[in-house]
């Protein structure tokens, strides 16, 4: 994918649970991805046929037995790295995103969905508090409407629900059975062709202009977001100046 890095959620056979394992794992290689400076836009996806089907049960136990926020950050460590990239990100689903898989995608600048792909909060009918400030990023997306039907009524989202809230901004439509591996494989490579978009700029830039879009959103005037965005305007300018020739001697 040259430029733009696809990192794959793998556990199929427990539907691509984050036990603290896996969580670990997805962090160091979202961290290493964000650090690599070929890397333009990292593409977030899980095996199929979920998503991510949320934090392990049996980890989420351990961690409520044991008082542990420690272990419970564990869990958060995939999503909340995908959340803190300085790249842009793209979750791709076709599939469902349960509780922390939720978060994932929720975690990602733009996400793009299949007709297989689902996102459920679930947490109030586990019996468990929403974690990982789900219930700010979902707001963030969808608004506090959607959001409180969400996390207060167990109300779920399909492909089409998604894209009608924003909470997905495209849905790859696809031929056949909508959970097939090729359905899979349209949406990621749909992901990784916005992801390009990306790639096509400067890296510096890109992280900059996506620095620009955190910091003006809770700015309260426009002219505070003029104010911001004049500094890194103006180096972009510089980096067009061609440069002067050198003079024979």
């Amino acid at each position: 994918c040259g430029a733009v890095a696809v990192v794959t959620v793998s556990d199929p056979t427990r539907r691509n649970a984050l036990s603290l394992e896996l969580s670990d794992r997805l962090a160091r290689v979202v961290t290493a991805c964000d650090h690599d400076g070929s890397v333009h836009a990292i593409v977030i996806t899980g095996a199929p046929p979920a998503f991510c089907a949320g934090g392990d049960l049996g980890a989420l136990a351990a961690a409520g037995e044991a008082g542990s926020e420690a272990d419970l950050r564990r869990i958060y460590a995939g999503f909340l790295a995908v959340a803190n990239a300085a790249v842009p990100t793209v979750a791709a689903v076709n599939g469902p995103a349960i509780g922390a898989g939720l978060n994932l995608a929720l975690a990602c600048d733009v996400r793009l969905v299949g007709p297989g792909a689902s996102f459920d909060a679930r947490f109030l009918q586990l019996g468990i508090h929403p974690g990982g400030g789900m219930t700010w990023l979902a707001q963030r997306a969808v608004g506090p409407q959607v959001a409180a039907a969400m996390a207060l009524f167990g109300e779920p989202l399909d492909a089409r629900e998604a894209l009608r809230t924003g909470l997905a901004y495209r849905l790859v439509e696809v031929d056949g059975d909508p959970w097939s591996p090729a359905a899979h494989e349209a949406v990621v490579t749909a992901a990784v062709d916005l992801g390009r978009r990306a790639a096509a700029a400067s890296r510096d830039l890109v992280v900059a202009t996506k620095a620009a879009l955190r910091a003006t959103a809770t700015m309260p005037e426009h002219s505070d977001a003029v104010t911001y965005e004049t500094a890194p305007q103006l180096t972009s300018l510089v980096s067009l100046i061609p440069p002067v020739p050198e003079k024979g001697g």
